[in-house]
């Protein structure tokens, strides 16, 4: 007959710390790693997002008007100063909103993009800059190879350019999606062709800043 082996008390006590300590520390350990901070979403970079590129090279654009302002100052520069500084803030909110680096700027450079060709065909659009189609004759093809991006000014459809005097008609093609928009510059920019909001928007592809394949003719 065989016996049962019966712990003494010290021996049940030290089993007894035992499980607990083992069971504290799983429980320290679920519990640190349940509020572990999940890693922050890593901004993305102008090389990274056509998003990011557009904003960029519209701050970018409005720093180089900032600079060429502060250059050759004349009796309205300071007006214009403050209010690209204040389109400047919105461009670096809309930024932070996309997940875009923030403050990260980009010049629009004509060099780097290929010439493009004018459409053989009138494209969509047409006077008064509503984006639909239309047949307005084409015109007179400038700021070849030319990107094109938002100023962030506010107002009805316009244009601001670094080329063309206040009153000049400009139609904008996105050969992207067929889409232009026929504007009048009414304000200076550091760019060959800047649109406003209301104008981008007409010719904007959704969720982008940027028209890469842009066709820019003077018609008035």
């Amino acid at each position: 007959m065989s016996r049962r082996r019966t712990l003494g008390p010290k021996k049940k006590l030290a089993l007894l710390l035992s499980a607990a300590t083992v069971a504290g520390g799983g429980a320290f350990v679920m519990a640190t790693t349940s509020n572990a901070t999940p890693p922050a979403a890593a901004t993305k970079s102008a090389a990274d997002s056509t998003v990011c590129q557009g904003l960029a090279t519209a701050l970018g654009n409005n720093e180089k008007f900032i600079e060429g302002q502060r250059t050759a100052p004349d009796a309205q520069s300071e007006a214009r100063i403050a209010n690209r500084e204040a389109v400047i803030a919105q461009i670096r909110r809309q930024q932070e909103a996309s997940g875009c680096t923030v403050g990260e700027s980009a010049q629009d450079s004509q060099a780097a993009q290929p010439e493009q060709p004018a459409p053989s065909q009138p494209a969509a659009g047409g006077e008064g800059g509503q984006g639909e189609q239309g047949g307005q004759a084409s015109g007179e093809q400038v700021c070849n190879g030319s990107t094109v991006t938002l100023s962030g000014e506010g107002g009805a459809p316009a244009a601001s350019s670094n080329q063309f005097p206040a009153g000049t008609r400009l139609k904008v093609t996105n050969l992207d999606n067929n889409k232009s928009t026929t504007v009048e510059v009414t304000s200076v920019s550091g760019s060959c062709v800047l649109l406003n909001d209301a104008a981008f928007e007409q010719v904007r592809e959704a969720g982008k800043f940027l028209i890469r394949r842009a066709v820019i003719e003077k018609v008035g």
